[in-house]
């Protein structure tokens, strides 16, 4: 029998959640779809597909490569526009999802992330559904500036202190691995008003078929996600945790009990799991399951006290 004292409730930014476990944006659609499967509302939150200001209907095919232990995806942010999501998306997530959603934002400059958070954050019904943002500065497969403001400081301050400027909400800024130092990224985008750090997002990696000696995917390269890039993510969320005072989302390459609690020693508050979802949609359930058992197993009454305990 599993302990009934034991904790799995965290806060992140000042909302609490029933558990740290959040499928991360681009691997749950707007829940929906998985609420078919489960009742949705045992996770943490979710963070909604990637949303911009205009419809996007992505890179070209074929977008997808398979790796050893992961995946490479250059999927350009598809997704039907701000305007669309808000008249359609969150009014149908809303029927079956119950509590705050993280709304993931994306944009080729600084007014479209503005403009974007703006809409979401006055429409009433939107409004009331969205927790946190989740501003994007990172994505690493879109032609048009993505990955310039999630690699350089400046920028990152940039977008941060704009976006800032328009919502009283819960701002976390998710970051790009695909820099020299990540802390100061990190530091950058406290010091303009960020109330947490999301990291990391996909590492940049290709393949190449041998049949046609060309790369696998249209974009030649893409985003890196998977099992094999945990540690990267371990050390990111470890040195951001030492170089900010804001919570830490932690993500990349999760999909075990075992590896949420690591992640939440190395500083994370809260952990998104991606890749593991297109895997098995029942991926998050089934670690938000296990948490308890592995917490007896090493221990820990209450996941809010072993935030940081690598430290």
């Amino acid at each position: 029998m599993v302990d009934k004292k034991l904790s799995t409730k965290v806060e992140l930014c000042g909302i609490e959640m029933d558990n740290p476990v959040i499928p991360a944006s681009g691997t749950f659609g707007y829940g929906y779809e998985f609420a078919e499967l489960y009742d949705i509302n045992c996770l943490g939150t979710f963070s909604f597909k990637g949303t911009t200001l205009e419809p996007r209907f992505g890179n070209p095919l074929p977008r997808i490569a398979e790796c050893p232990d992961g995946m490479i995806n250059a999927v350009g942010l598809q997704n039907p526009g701000v305007d669309e999501v808000i008249a359609h998306e969150i009014p149908e997530m809303a029927k079956v999802f119950h509590k705050p959603v993280m709304a993931n934002v994306s944009g080729f400059s600084v007014d479209d992330y503005v403009q974007t958070v703006s809409k979401l954050e006055n429409d009433p019904v939107a409004g009331r559904h969205i927790g946190w943002f989740e501003i994007n500065i990172s994505c690493p497969n879109v032609h048009g500036g993505g990955m310039a403001f999630g690699t350089s400081p400046k920028a990152a301050e940039e977008v941060t202190a704009a976006v800032r400027k328009v919502t009283k909400k819960p701002m976390l800024i998710k970051l790009s691995p695909n820099v020299t130092d990540i802390t100061e990224i990190a530091r950058a985008c406290e010091a303009a008003g960020a109330d947490g750090i999301s990291l990391i997002n996909t590492l940049l990696g290709m393949r190449i078929n041998l049949k046609t000696k060309q790369p696998v995917i249209a974009n030649k390269m893409g985003g890196f996600s998977g099992h094999a890039i945990l540690p990267v993510a371990l050390r990111m969320v470890y040195q951001v945790y030492d170089a900010v005072k804001l919570p830490i989302v932690g993500m990349g390459g999760v999909q075990s009990a075992e590896e949420v609690i690591e992640m939440m020693l190395a500083g994370a508050t809260a952990v998104e799991i991606g890749a593991a979802n297109l895997v098995n949609p029942f991926a998050s359930k089934e670690i938000i399951e296990d948490l308890p058992r592995v917490m007896e197993k090493y221990g820990i009454k209450d996941l809010k006290e072993i935030i940081g305990g690598a430290h």
